[in-house]
């Protein structure tokens, strides 16, 4: 079977990324989303680790990811997987909680996966409506699906506090990776500079952020070259940007988290951008 992507945006739905994709052989390594991930699946079974553990999605199901959650994905099945999902920033679902739900806090989703073919269905409407330029009822139904899934699943997340030693320590490195990220230290170097040793700050940062340092700075890496794309950088320029060796090395950790290579993810960016 073919694999296929499609990554884009919608001029009407402001800063909510849209996926429409069918994968067989496909692996998404740990990584994370500033967005929510909402993913409704249509055929097949979708695996992803997530939490601990690895969680099971199927067709009317719905795979939630709250933003900032280390997570994978791969088929579960030999057929793979076809899915759309949705990805809205967290002050849209935070506005639209505000308005439609009892919580008052940062809203996010409790499950990792629910069973709901009617909240699926919503999603796919979304995918469809936005096809369509039909921009309100792509706006009505991303509402609507929020609305649903929050008062299915919806609750509090508890912010991360920044208390204990290690944690800070992992907080300070990982402002040192941000500002360093093309040229970053090593991890004894880092260590050395933060006044600890090198086992104790990767335990501290995995269990701060959910995936050693390395990691992290590739998942890093890969949304700053979203958001250079975005501004009209070519791929080859983004990846000496954030620090990859050359536009290879960037198209395959871009394609392994976003799930299409940089230059077919610029090729829809861009659509919308002619479009306004």
């Amino acid at each position: 079977m073919d694999e296929r992507a499609r990554h884009w945006q919608y001029d009407e739905l402001p800063g909510v990324d849209l996926l429409r994709a069918r994968y067989v052989h496909k692996t998404f390594v740990r990584h994370t989303h500033e967005n929510f991930v909402i993913a409704a699946i249509a055929d097949g079974v979708e695996v992803f680790h997530h939490g601990g553990g690895d969680q099971y999605a199927g067709a009317g199901a719905l795979a939630l990811v709250n933003p900032d959650t280390p997570h994978t994905g791969r088929a579960g099945v030999p057929e793979g997987w076809r899915y759309g999902a949705v990805y809205p920033p967290p002050h849209v679902v935070a506005e639209i909680a505000a308005e439609t739900t009892g919580l008052r806090g940062t809203p996010g989703f409790v499950s990792p996966v629910v069973d709901d073919p009617c909240a699926a269905g919503l999603v796919h409407q979304v995918l469809r409506a936005a096809d369509e330029g039909n921009a309100l009822a792509a706006d009505t139904l991303l509402r609507v699906a929020v609305t649903r899934l929050l008062r299915l699943n919806g609750g509090l997340v508890p912010r991360r506090e920044v208390r204990t030693a290690g944690a800070r320590i992992a907080a300070r490195a990982r402002g040192v990776l941000e500002e360093r990220m093309a040229r970053p230290p090593t991890l004894e170097r880092l260590a050395a500079d933060l006044g600890t040793s090198p086992f104790a700050l990767l335990r501290a940062f995995r269990n701060t952020y959910g995936m050693p340092p390395h990691a992290w700075l590739t998942d890093a890496r890969v949304r700053r070259a979203r958001r250079l794309l975005d501004m009209g950088t070519t791929p080859s320029e983004a990846a000496v940007a954030v620090g990859f060796t050359d536009q290879p090395h960037l198209n395959r950790h871009f394609s392994r988290m976003v799930g299409v290579p940089p230059g077919a993810y610029q090729r829809e960016r861009k659509n919308v951008q002619d479009l306004r």
